[in-house]
């Protein structure tokens, strides 16, 4: 297991109903460790992931087939 961080900016205005079920669908992914959005960034959601298992683009790509609008940050 190789663990990584990647920044995803949800262009949407999430409320705290919308990030919890995003988080909550993002951790049923494999591979994904720790989803997050930190208080007072509503629009950043912090991914800790293996790297072996899956890449930050394939985590973007989940976000977008969620319905969200959203790009990495730091590419």
């Amino acid at each position: 297991m190789s663990l990584a961080d990647t920044l995803i900016h949800v262009d949407e205005e999430l409320n705290a109903l919308d990030r919890n079920k995003l988080v909550e669908q993002m951790r049923t992914i494999p591979g994904v460790i720790s989803p997050r959005f930190n208080p007072g960034k509503d629009h950043l959601l912090s991914i800790a992931f293996d790297s072996e298992g899956i890449r930050s683009t394939e985590l973007l790509e989940n976000v977008r087939k969620m319905g969200y609008h959203a790009e990495l940050i730091g590419l």
